[in-house]
């Protein structure tokens, strides 16, 4: 498995458009190749998403997939800016 982490450095008002859209952006993500899990999480900072696929190439599509959901559905999309991105292999994974 690939994963990649996005932390997007943001004004609380770029989390307040996104999150009455959060079920469509959930959608789209799950429509990644190799999809494996999703997940968008509110920090102190803004925001960041953490992405799980089955290979890198499933990653890299996740990319392009959230740059476009958010051109998409966010008013002032420059307000998010740009990711710190961080990639690589899944070693181990655990859930409850």
């Amino acid at each position: 498995m690939h994963a990649v982490v996005r932390r997007y450095t943001s004004p609380p008002h770029v989390l307040d458009a996104a999150r009455p859209k959060l079920a469509d952006l959930e959608r789209t993500m799950r429509g990644t190749p190799g999809f494996v899990a999703y997940y968008f999480v509110e920090t102190d900072e803004g925001i960041a998403t953490v992405t799980i696929t089955d290979d890198e190439a499933g990653t890299a599509a996740s990319m392009g997939r959230a740059a476009e959901w958010v051109r998409q559905n966010l008013a002032s999309p420059a307000e998010l800016g740009s990711p710190e991105v961080t990639r690589g292999t899944v070693l181990i994974g655990a859930t409850r």
